[in-house]
């Protein structure tokens, strides 16, 4: 009887899991894709509606969303799209760079042979994601290739702070992605911090891993002035 209790608890576990990740999934896409503008409510009623579910995995999925940056909770006046300034954008991407540059140039004497390899891999993929401008899996392989370099530095504190810090802004690297172009100008980036991962050179390395970081502020606040953002 315990037994069954138990498998029921992590059946409706795993359903409120998937079902918040949906709604995830659905606002983040919107926001992207510029269904949802900046400043615009998010409406608790009509999602939950929207997909047949309580208002406590919906709530689960703007805490979380505002975590990574899409959404500003409020109190007494809910979730709303956050706002892309670039001024924000360059900050953050400016910390980035920095804190990503010196991790690598840290790693480039610590990476092992299996690591190359499994980062020329990565980018294979994300090679192949860019053909079919496929931004979602495009995005996860790119935390991959950098999470290589960034565990290979040997610095947990290191590690832990770049990792809050581009989940924060999550909002910020997917829009950069969406970009016509930029992933495909995304993996010749990554084919030279490979090579150079593979001379050893530290000074180059830590130079294109900023590179990398920058070329993306740089798109995106083009993007932000024109107002396509």
């Amino acid at each position: 009887m315990e037994k069954g209790r138990a498998e029921a608890r992590f059946v409706n576990l795993e359903r409120y899991q998937t079902l918040r990740e949906k709604i995830v999934d659905y606002l983040k896409e919107s926001i992207i894709k510029g269904y949802l503008k900046p400043g615009e409510r998010i409406a608790e009623p009509e999602l939950a509606e929207r997909f047949g579910v309580s208002r406590t995995p919906v709530r689960e999925a703007l805490r979380q969303l505002a975590s990574e940056g899409f959404l500003i909770i409020l109190p007494r006046k809910g979730a709303t799209v956050s706002p892309i300034t670039d001024k924000d954008v360059q900050e953050f991407y400016a910390i980035k760079s920095l804190l990503e540059g010196y991790a690598a140039r840290i790693a480039c004497k610590r990476m092992s042979d299996r690591d190359i390899k499994r980062m020329e891999e990565l980018n294979e993929q994300m090679r192949a994601l860019a053909e079919k401008e496929d931004v979602k899996n495009f995005f996860k392989c790119d935390n991959r290739f950098h999470d290589i370099f960034l565990k290979a530095c040997g610095n947990d504190k290191l590690y832990n702070l770049v990792h809050s810090l581009v989940q924060q802004f999550e909002r910020f690297r997917i829009t950069a992605l969406s970009v016509p172009g930029r992933m495909r100008d995304s993996v010749r980036q990554h084919e030279e911090i490979i090579e150079a991962f593979k001379r050893g050179d530290e000074e180059r390395v830590e130079k294109l891993v900023k590179a990398n970081a920058e070329k993306g502020a740089e798109i995106l606040v083009q993007e932000i002035r024109k107002g396509k953002v």
